[in-house]
């Protein structure tokens, strides 16, 4: 009934295995790959016929995580799976970005690829193991695809590259300082796809290191995909690519020269209205038959790629005028909005971002429900992309794929030089609303946030900036790497690298190829090119701000204390009664952890120090010697009881209240009066002992022996 094909190896610590002909038989292809006790399941499926008037390539990638998966049932009221999660929606991102390259020239074909995590062991991160169970599927599928790639994961722990580091390992590596790096290597037999990391401060020649390592590691799993294809591989669909040099010499001698215009000009809006009207005219010129053609958009775009493309290569010219590794004009701002904890205005060319730092308490912070556990974060950035900052008028909506991505990129750059938890005891979230977009808007977000959390007061380790890297690759092999690329030129480029860091090192490193990958030179190229451009940015970043400002006057100001943990309890109280009367009593809102943590916050500092002393006062111990202010709460025959330190009770004996005898201590005493006493020590039954009478009651000064003998006197 089956027709099952299996292949295994021993990968790192682990065993790989991929598995295919039992499950999803309806599929193209289908394949299980199982890393450790971690196992996701692949599905591939692709239309065999173009959808018509259809223009571009229409390939869809899904990562599902089922929370059966890691014996979990979900959270919410509905109790199922529903929208993506942060992670499945960057996990689909790192599976599509490796792969789209790889398929044909000129495919348009539907093209869906599902990936459903069946069992997580805690140890294994499912997205490696999707990726390669998602490239496996597609090369058995018959589909056009230029396969296999592989990925895996890397760390830098004591100088050594790690592959594919246990889960734990790579979570929450602010507070691990052993841990310098999480860096997914995507490529093919030959070359790197796509990179995509989280580094603290690593140099240039170790983050190369890493990329060579990781793409050595991966050749045995392209070389069992390959074993399984060997055996599993259907037929290949037979596809031609379109031969389009009848039209694409017809709409070249039909708009050439206006496109060659139209991109001199330097101005984005103006350069774009001519390119509009300049295909307008190619589209006019062209026969009905050659308009209505699927691929006249295909040829067009070429075109226009070899008119940028030759320039920069041949005479290393850019559209606008920059020499290859300029960075255009930088302006920046901060302390723009009165209300705002922090805010910066970073504009660079014809992208500008408007960055926003909110500081929150404890009770701000993201709860996360993981497949491998819950945690929380206290650092949050969110990237708003609106259509008119291109000069759109577009569907505005919840934050999409692109948003999510952007977004993640520059909160790796920045969350590895903030400050420790226990330093700065804040919930941090970063808006970047991009007013304008004219190439990297995420790195414009990177320098912009590192402004605004300085404008905010947050003590970064150092500043952060963040500069966005182009290619153009010919076919004979000659190239020209581009600094702080242009939307025209991302778009018709052959590489999109951004590296972002601090002047000692990178922090965050992407990189997609939409070429068969590039060579190690190329890459080291770049990574000093870029890191020449990422010193100029933060040199210009510099003459607005250099360190960390004031708090704003509307931020909440956070101490913390640390209590022990037997002393949590009484802190809270019945039912939440003590930490609540605190609250009331203070005016500080109060937040304590099970590590007898507690952060106390309030815009007023009178309000904490209310708190803090109510605290203070449950969880300290009285000293032996000290003098307090208390209250006398009982008289008895034999004394009275004061209340000196919180709710601690002690007895003054009536020998201790005055230098003289009474007869009874209500003589100069009475319920409810303030007095000054010292605490004398404990008795065998761990009763206080305290004294009246050796504390000047006005000054609440301990009486001298000298004053006391000649009183006696």
């Amino acid at each position: 009934m089956f027709n099952e094909v299996k292949k295994s190896i021993q990968w790192g610590e682990e065993t790989l295995t991929l598995e295919t002909g039992k499950v999803a038989r309806q599929a193209d292809g289908s394949v299980i790959a199982t890393l450790g006790e971690t196992s996701v399941m692949a599905n591939v499926t692709f239309a065999k016929q173009p959808r018509e008037g259809q223009d571009f390539f229409p390939l869809t990638v899904h990562y599902q995580e089922k929370y059966y998966a890691a014996g979990k049932v979900p959270g919410g009221f509905f109790k199922r799976e529903a929208r993506p999660t942060e992670k499945e929606t960057l996990t689909a991102r790192l599976i599509d970005r490796p792969i789209r390259p790889l398929f044909v020239s000129g495919f348009k074909n539907e093209v869906l690829v599902m990936c459903t995590v069946l069992s997580h062991d805690l140890v294994n991160d499912p997205d490696i193991v999707a990726m390669i169970a998602a490239s496996a599927a597609l090369t058995i599928s018959g589909a056009p695809f230029m396969g296999p790639i592989a990925g895996c994961r890397v760390g830098y722990e004591g100088g050594d590259y790690i592959l594919n580091p246990e889960v734990d390992d790579m979570h929450d590596l602010r507070n691990n300082p052993e841990q310098r790096l999480d860096l997914v290597v995507a490529g093919t037999k030959n070359a790197v796809m796509m990179v995509e990391s989280e580094a603290y401060e690593l140099t240039e020649e170790e983050m190369l290191g890493a990329v060579t390592f990781a793409h050595a590691q991966i050749q045995p799993v392209i070389d069992l995909i390959i074993s399984l294809a060997e055996e599993a591989a259907k037929e290949p669909f037979d596809y031609q690519a379109p031969d389009i040099s009848e039209l694409y010499a017809a709409v070249k001698a039909a708009g050439e020269a206006k496109l060659v215009e139209a991109y001199k000009i330097q101005d984005k809006q103006d350069r774009t209205t001519a390119q509009n009207e300049a295909r307008a005219h190619i589209l006019e010129s062209l026969t009905e038959e050659q308009r209505e053609d699927i691929n006249v958009v295909q040829a067009i775009k070429k075109l226009e790629a070899s008119i940028l493309r030759g320039d920069i290569v041949k005479s290393g010219k850019r559209i606008d005028g920059r020499a290859l590794d300029q960075v255009r004009p930088i302006v920046c701002e901060t302390g723009l909005l009165p209300r705002t904890h922090g805010s910066a205005l970073f504009t660079r060319g014809e992208t500008q971002g408007l960055v926003v730092t909110t500081l929150g308490t404890g009770d701000d912070e993201q709860f996360i429900d993981a497949l491998h556990g819950n945690f929380k974060s206290n650092f949050l950035l969110h990237y708003n992309f609106p259509p008119y900052s291109v000069g759109e008028a577009g569907r505005v909506g919840p934050p999409g794929r692109r948003e999510i991505g952007h977004g993640k990129l520059a909160w790796r750059a920045l969350q590895a030089v903030l400050p420790a938890a226990t330093d700065f005891p804040y919930t941090v979230r970063v808006v970047s609303e991009i007013t304008e977009s004219n190439g990297s808007s995420s790195m414009a977000s990177v320098c912009g946030g590192s402004l605004s959390m300085m404008d905010a007061g947050v003590p970064l380790k150092a500043p952060v900036a963040g500069v966005a890297m182009g290619l153009v690759l010919e076919e004979d092999g000659s190239y020209g790497i581009l600094t702080d690329i242009l939307g025209d030129e991302d778009h018709l480029g052959d590489m999109d690298f951004k590296v972002a860091g601090t002047e000692n090192g990178i922090t965050s490193l992407q990189m997609d190829i939409k070429v068969a990958g590039i060579t190690p030179e190329i890459m080291e190229k770049a990574l000093a090119q870029a890191k020449a451009g990422r010193l100029h940015i933060l040199g210009e970043m510099a003459k607005a701000l250099t360190e960390a400002g004031d708090f704003s006057v509307h931020a909440p100001r956070i101490e913390t204390m640390q209590i022990p943990t037997d002393k949590i309890r009484e802190v809270i109280g019945s039912g939440g009664k003590v930490i609540r009367e605190i609250v009331e009593v203070s005016g500080a809102k109060v937040d304590i952890n099970d590590e007898g943590t507690i952060k106390i916050a309030s815009p007023n500092g009178e309000a904490i120090q209310k708190a803090y002393d109510m605290i203070h006062a449950i969880v300290a111990e009285p000293e032996e010697g000290a003098i307090y202010t208390g209250t006398v709460v009982k008289i008895v025959d034999f004394g009275a009881f004061v209340n000196f330190f919180g709710k601690r009770d002690g007895l003054v004996h009536v020998s201790q209240i005055e230098n003289r005898r009474l007869n009874h201590p209500s003589d100069v005493l009475k319920e409810g009066q303030e007095v000054k006493v010292k605490l004398l020590g404990f008795d065998d039954r761990g009763k206080v002992r305290l004294s009246m009478k050796v504390v000047d009651q006005e000054t609440g000064e301990e009486v001298k022996q000298e004053k006391k003998e000649k009183d006696d006197a």
